[in-house]
């Protein structure tokens, strides 16, 4: 069983692509389900935690694999 309930994979874009891709799919999603957003861009290191922060939502892990950086988010109430 994983750990998320939806997966994106924003790999290529840059931002503020990823971010606004992972607010449309948390927007369609249940409170306490989480999202898996794959990114390649640096800079969601800063701005995942900091959309996370704003919106409500937590972010629970973020990760680098195999060059790409993975985060898993669960949407807020």
């Amino acid at each position: 069983m994983s750990d998320f309930d939806t997966e994106i994979d924003t790999s290529g874009l840059n931002c503020p692509l990823p971010v606004l891709k992972a607010r449309k799919t948390l927007n369609d999603m249940s409170p306490n389900q989480r999202l898996r957003l794959i990114c390649t861009d640096s800079g969601a290191l800063k701005d995942i935690p900091a959309f996370c922060k704003m919106t409500g939502n937590v972010l629970l892990s973020s990760e680098e694999v195999d060059g790409k950086l993975h985060f898993i988010i669960e949407k807020g109430a």
